[in-house]
């Protein structure tokens, strides 16, 4: 027995777009029923074998030793990368079967499907007696490929290059001779047929499927754990799926579909998840696992390979008895996808742990130990180096940076929360929405990537269709919004969980939304979800929700479609399918459509109307009897005791009295399917007039009293007993009536309306009330607050003659919205002429400035120019009338000139002296006098 852990099986394409796979155990408890010739047992292998041919084995099925080499075969087939892309996995396609329901053509096609799932299964429970059963099976997963997919396509290729690994893989076997070279031949299982022309590919739908994850598609036949780890099930047909990474020119062609969408309304169908955006931190994590399935051993096998998968328990019970805290790649990496992990300091423990493990169990000089120790040493150096880049070292081509969570008007988004978006087709309906990506773009605007949830009316649907109230349907609609763009908060519940309660803490003026059902946009089908956890996103699926439970679940019933009146009359099921109304570019359709078209196969029918109820039975004649008006004062004492007595009902024949003031009346309680105890009430005196219904006062006290009992053979019906006011003069007489001289009335006679009733509280109650609240309404005498079971009579009706047509209030304030609206364009329109007025005028004076300007510097200039030219004629002057004196000639005259002008000024300063001093001579001085 070997000392080494033995190696698991192949990794289940955790965390990967993977085809759905409906549970093969079904398919595959027995072998299967094709052989070769090789394995009849007519034609047995001679006993003794050649020096270069190993001998078969006799024994009734493989060996411990063969069914690992089996299994480290199909473990490599299935780890196997395309050679051009590291990170490509060409074996994820095969892993599992598709889904019959997704696919039925494909099980019409394909008369034995088989994936490497039933392989694995066959190995682990033992089930191949001979290496050629799992060499045709093999043959039989990429056979069945060929025979479905077009040879362009990417799975046809894949299987080619998976066949050479297999053939590669059976040449070692032929080596070791653990087989012979002709059982290592390849089984001809039938002839290829001949494909079609593949149709050109839509580029909008290659950058489509590039750009983005497929849509999850979840399965009832796949066990939990696949469930869990497929979500990401691509549900279109194989050989069309082709993923890539997020290159810089998706930007360009997200622009260029934007600008289609507007000429094709139809281009507005974006599908598929959002590329993932890893935090700084994600990216580290991710980066150290990616980093871990590089190293291979003196082998050539991947390290990593023996840390893949945990061993099985019942192959192996004793590894789960040693080890305490079992973990595997696996694992790891489903909590790295779950976003478990905080730091990469977390990651980092559960790699150590994972790595003792194994030095734990295996013995030192095994390879499982070597890898163990080796791969723990790299993933040490590749933690230290992630932690020392900048965050910023982590912005994709685009320069997006991701984001945990963004701070928007007070209030913290991050993903997996509801939404209202702003919808630009019809602000009275936003759109809802759940956050699957939070980043800020280069220029630090945040983004949101969010999926949309579709209204009833913004579907196609057949006419007869029922949806429950406030009901959203998921859609594949994974749009980019500006966080701007983000309305409110609301919560979308599953079906099975609405009726009961709402989530917990949830503000009540909140909305809160129902889906039961997602919608695929190409074929316009409702499909009925359901697994809830694979329609929201990674992060919160394993995080459920508190609520506050109703004290009862609430019924639910589903309503027709909102839109069922736009279903044509002339409608006929052969019709093409109807498409819907688009608006905006980045929003729902303003309308969907209906159609008569044939109901699906998983469509139920709609729900039976529900039958009315029966009409009710007539209600028999109650006529008041009537007594003295009783005495009471403020000393009225009243017991307090209910009664309940049985009145037959009249019979035809008389007319009831009539009322009476201070008259008491019977609770007149309408009739009702179930009996209701009706108690004894008491009332007090109102006064009325004739034309009006007589109203009484009920108080809540109760007296041992009974009505008087008829002996008619009527149907008794519960009626109320009646209680009365009992004075201080106990012998106060009291008018009875004999019920024998009361005619009875027929059961069809008339029915009167029922009388206008008044109640009041008990005193306790009623003075409990503050005495400032029980002044605003009306009180009888006693300062007890009344209640009317009708509301008043108008008292002050609005006379004929003035009961004028007028407009409603709606249109009158439509008006004055209107008129306020025109006021505002008047003054922001003369706002504008003025400020167009206020600016010409400035032009003009500028304008009127600059020339003012230019004017003065042309004088300016003339003047120097004229004033050069006198000091030269002045120079030229004294030249010829001196001669080589001149300067000094010319500064002789100046100096004279100097002189007569300062004589002049100084006469000028005399003379003005003298006009003053003569002027102060002309005035008169006043003295001696004094104001008082």
């Amino acid at each position: 027995m070997s000392s080494e852990a033995p190696t698991p099986s192949a990794t289940e394409a955790a965390s990967v777009e993977v085809k759905g796979e409906e549970k093969v155990a079904e398919e595959t408890n027995a072998p299967t029923t094709t052989q070769d010739t090789d394995m009849n047992p007519a034609n047995p292998p001679e006993a003794t074998p050649s020096a270069t041919t190993p001998a078969p084995s006799t024994q009734q099925g493989l060996s411990k030793q063969e069914n690992e080499q089996l299994d480290g075969i199909l473990r490599r087939l299935s780890d196997a990368r395309d050679p051009e892309d590291p990170d490509r996995e060409i074996a994820l396609a095969f892993q599992r079967m598709l889904n019959k329901r997704t696919y039925p053509d494909y099980f019409r096609i394909i008369k034995d499907p088989i994936a490497f799932s039933t392989i694995r299964m066959k190995i682990n429970k033992k089930q191949y007696k001979h290496q050629k059963e799992f060499i045709r099976d093999f043959a039989q997963v990429f056979h069945n490929a060929m025979v479905y997919n077009r040879p362009s396509s990417e799975v046809y290729q894949d299987a080619i290059a998976l066949q050479g690994l297999l053939v590669k893989e059976l040449e070692k076997l032929v080596g070791e001779k653990v087989i012979t070279a002709e059982e290592a031949v390849l089984p001809d299982l039938g002839e290829i047929p001949e494909a079609e022309p593949s149709p050109p590919r839509d580029p909008d739908e290659e950058d489509e499927e590039e750009d983005a994850e497929p849509e999850p598609e979840e399965e009832e036949e796949e066990s939990e754990e696949d469930e869990e780890e497929d979500v990401t099930d691509d549900d279109r047909p194989r050989g069309r799926r082709k993923r890539g990474r997020r290159s810089s020119g998706a930007n360009k062609r997200e622009k260029r579909q934007e600008s289609e969408s507007k000429e094709d309304p139809e281009s507005q169908k974006k599908r598929g998840r959002p590329p993932k955006v890893h935090t700084p931190m994600e990216a580290r994590i991710n980066t150290i696992l990616k980093t871990l399935r590089k190293f291979k051993n003196d082998n050539n096998e991947l390290k990593v390979l023996h840390f893949e998968k945990l061993p099985d328990k019942t192959v192996m019970p004793e590894y789960y008895q040693e080890i305490k805290h079992p973990i595997a790649m696996d694992t790891i990496k489903k909590r790295a996808k779950r976003k478990n992990y905080q730091s990469v300091d977390q990651v980092m423990k559960d790699l150590d742990l994972m790595f003792e493990n194994a030095k734990s169990y295996n013995l030192e000089d095994s390879q499982v130990y070597k890898d163990a120790v080796d791969l723990q040493k790299e993933a040490k150096t590749i933690a230290e180096q992630e932690k020392q880049k900048p965050d910023e070292d982590f912005a994709d081509e685009d320069g997006r940076l991701p984001l945990s969570e963004i701070l928007h008007n007070g209030e913290l988004w991050k993903v997996g929360d509801w939404i209202h978006l702003a919808n630009p087709n019809d602000v009275t309906k936003p759109i809802v929405a759940q956050v699957y990506r939070t980043w800020q773009d280069p220029t630090g605007q945040k983004w949101i990537n969010a999926c949309w949830y579709y209204r009833p009316e913004q579907t196609v649907h057949r006419y007869e269709k029922h949806f429950f109230e406030n009901e959203v349907v998921k859609t594949g609609q994974y749009r980019d919004h500006k966080i701007d763009e983000v309305v409110d908060r609301c919560f979308v519940m599953f079906f099975t969980r609405f009726n009961k309660g709402r989530p917990r803490g949830f503000p009540a003026d909140k909305e809160v939304y129902v889906c039961e059902a997602r919608y695929n946009e190409m074929q316009h089908k409702l499909n009925k979800i359901k697994t809830w956890a694979s329609c929201v996103p990674d992060e919160v699926r394993e995080k459920d929700y508190e609520m506050d439970l109703f004290d009862v679940p609430r019924s639910t019933k589903k309503v027709p479609s909102p839109i069922k009146h736009l279903l044509r009359e002339d409608a006929k099921e052969d019709d093409p399918l109807p498409k819907p109304t688009w608006g905006a570019p980045n929003a729902p359709p303003i309308v969907g459509a209906v159609h008569r078209r044939p109901r699906e196969a998983n469509e139920s029918p709609p729900p039976e109307p529900t039958p009315s109820p029966p009409p009710p039975e007539p209600e028999p004649v109650r006529r008041p009897i009537t007594s003295e008006r009783p005495r009471y004062d403020r000393e009225t004492s009243l017991a307090r005791t209910h009664s309940n007595a049985a009145l037959p009902s009249p019979m035809a024949g008389h007319s009831p009295l009539p009322a009476q003031y201070g008259q008491q009346f019977p609770s007149a309680a309408r009739p009702s399917h179930s009996p209701a105890p009706s108690h004894q009430m008491s009332y007090g005196a109102v006064a009325h007039s004739s034309s009006a219904h007589p109203a009484v006062t009920h108080t809540p006290h109760y007296q041992t009293s009974y009505a008087p009992q008829y002996t008619s053979g009527a149907t008794p019906i519960a009626q109320p007993g009646f209680g009365h006011y009992g004075g201080n003069n106990a012998g106060t007489p009291v008018r009875h009536v004999n019920p024998a001289q009361v005619p009875h009335q027929a059961h069809n006679a008339y029915n009167p309306p029922r009388p206008v009733e008044v109640y009041h509280l008990p005193e306790p109650a009623n003075f409990s009330i503050p005495p400032e609240i029980r002044s605003q309404f009306q009180q009888d005498e006693y300062g007890r607050v009344l209640f009317f079971t009708a509301p008043p009579l108008d008292a002050n009706p609005i006379p004929e003659e003035k009961r004028n047509l007028t407009h409603s209030l709606r249109y009158l304030a439509d008006k004055a919205r209107a008129k306020e609206e025109e006021e505002k364009k008047r003054k922001a329109r003369d706002a504008e002429l003025e400020a167009e007025a206020n600016a010409k005028a400035k032009r003009m004076k500028a304008d009127h400035a600059e020339g003012e300007k230019q004017v003065l510097e042309s004088q300016l200039n003339v003047f120097e120019a004229w004033t050069k030219n006198m000091e030269q004629g002045t120079d030229d002057l004294y030249k010829q009338m001196h001669g080589d004196d001149w300067k000094q000639a010319r500064e002789a005259d100046l100096a004279k000139l100097a002189i007569k002008q300062q004589e002049a000024l100084q006469k000028a300063q005399e003379v003005e002296k003298f006009q003053e001093t003569s002027k102060k001579m002309r005035e008169v001085k006043v003295s001696g006098f004094t104001w008082v």
